[in-house]
């Protein structure tokens, strides 16, 4: 199943925000992991970038093995060693691409080259 890319632009992005459709970078993650499919991430209700992304998110990945990127896969991205932003990997008509939700921004589909260059480092996760 390939999802619509398009569908996802409507987006508002809000701090902590998980109900479509306002949403924050894990926000679009769960919803576009619910439209794959695919077994479903812990919500983390109340978490986000400046309250406990980091701890939250390296518990629940100390239990899942990294993977190479392809359609559902979530991309974890780091800034010196903390986690600071995810998105969902997504296929599109000139390749993978990742999809996340910025303030200021909101939902934007990114080439995968050119998201993995704006982190230091980026893991994938099934």
């Amino acid at each position: 199943m390939t999802v619509n890319v398009e569908s996802y632009l409507g987006a508002k992005w809000v701090e902590g925000g998980r109900v479509w459709p306002e949403i924050d970078c894990y926000g679009i993650v769960l919803t576009v992991r619910e439209d794959l499919q695919l077994p479903p991430w812990p919500i983390f209700d109340g978490v986000t970038k400046k309250n406990g992304m980091h701890e939250a998110a390296s518990s629940h990945l100390a239990n899942l093995p990294q993977c190479e990127p392809y359609e559902g896969a979530v991309a974890c991205c780091y800034k010196a060693s903390l986690m600071v932003h995810v998105g969902i990997v997504v296929n599109t008509p000139t390749g993978l691409a990742v999809l996340e939700c910025n303030p200021g921004t909101n939902v934007s589909c990114v080439p995968l080259g050119r998201f993995k260059r704006k982190f230091l480092r980026v893991e994938f996760y099934p």
